[in-house]
């Protein structure tokens, strides 16, 4: 017996006042809503209802029942509500976790817009470093991955950008262009430190000649874990590094950072935001997945056309 069914249908009777207008109410047959209330009397040991050919009423134990049923029916509707409204509604706690590079290079420019199409939705973002990130327990996880791709997450693709050599105008000045991928063994490199890259051999790509690979021997003069310092040091004119195109184009246009070794890049960074299920999506999740899908493709496009122009 579907319990929670019966008592629905026992109340949907005391309602419409008899079974034929509660079955019309409920889209059953009577003999069926019939059946449900005789299975709940059954499961109760007790009449609910007296019936005649001309009357129904509830007997006092049907009475006494009735009374705490529509409470309990109450509770369970009111907490079917609450929960489908966390899937539906465009409201509530949002809770990313993002490294610290995309934290303040892709997340923080979004919020002031998404905020303005959505205030109601609060955003709870952990900047975090991680080997293995705890995906059930955020809304969303921001993922940036190389070529290869860990498929036993749920992740949804993002953007697709190239890594890019750059450097300041005052180390070109004093250092000279590099005009090929082995010039590099006479400039001073700056790296981003990562658990499957050796810092001592840099490998470059050449989109324009399908994907032909060259592998420089370096000595870094800085090599680092944090992308912002390696950036900072770039600017400061430090010596020739490898950053994401989209994140430095705002520095190219502006003229503080040159891209050299042209057409040459370091990799191809996907970014992919991960989800802890692929069923049930808050709908909060879906329109912030939306406008960071826009916003970073948009910002893709400009830098690459930023960089085309520089």
């Amino acid at each position: 017996m579907d319990r929670l069914m019966s008592m629905r249908v026992f109340q949907k009777v005391i309602d419409e006042g008899g079974f034929a207008a509660a079955a019309r109410a409920l889209d059953m047959s009577p003999a069926v809503v019939t059946r449900l209330v005789a299975d709940l009397e059954d499961h109760l040991g007790a009449r609910l209802l007296h019936r005649t050919t001309r009357r129904l009423s509830l007997s006092a134990a049907g009475e006494s029942y009735l009374g705490r049923l529509r409470a309990i029916l109450q509770d369970i509707d009111e907490a079917d509500q609450a929960v489908s409204s966390q899937t539906h509604e465009l409201a509530g706690v949002l809770r990313i976790l993002a490294p610290p590079v995309l934290a303040t290079h892709v997340l923080a420019p979004l919020i002031a817009g998404f905020r303005q199409l959505h205030p109601k939705i609060l955003l709870n973002i952990e900047v975090a470093a991680f080997q293995e990130p705890p995906v059930e327990d955020y809304d969303i996880t921001l993922l940036p991955t190389h070529d290869g791709f860990n498929g036993d997450v749920i992740a949804r693709k993002v953007s697709s950008t190239e890594a890019i050599l750059v450097c300041s105008p005052a180390y070109l000045k004093s250092r000279g262009l590099p005009l090929k991928p082995t010039d590099l063994m006479q400039h001073d490199v700056l790296r981003l430190r990562a658990p499957d890259s050796p810092a001592q051999l840099w490998r470059l790509i050449n989109p324009d000649n399908h994907d032909e690979t060259v592998d420089v021997p370096v000595q870094p003069v800085l090599w680092v874990n944090h992308s912002d310092t390696l950036l900072r040091a770039t600017l400061d004119g430090a010596g020739i590094t490898s950053v994401a195109l989209d994140l430095v184009a705002p520095y190219l246009m502006r003229g503080e950072l040159l891209r050299v070794l042209r057409p040459w890049i370091t990799g191809r960074l996907t970014l992919y935001a991960a989800l802890p299920s692929r069923q049930f999506m808050p709908e909060r999740s879906r329109v912030f997945l939306e406008y960071l899908t826009e916003q970073t493709r948009i910002k893709v496009n400009s830098a690459a056309a930023a960089c085309n122009a520089c």
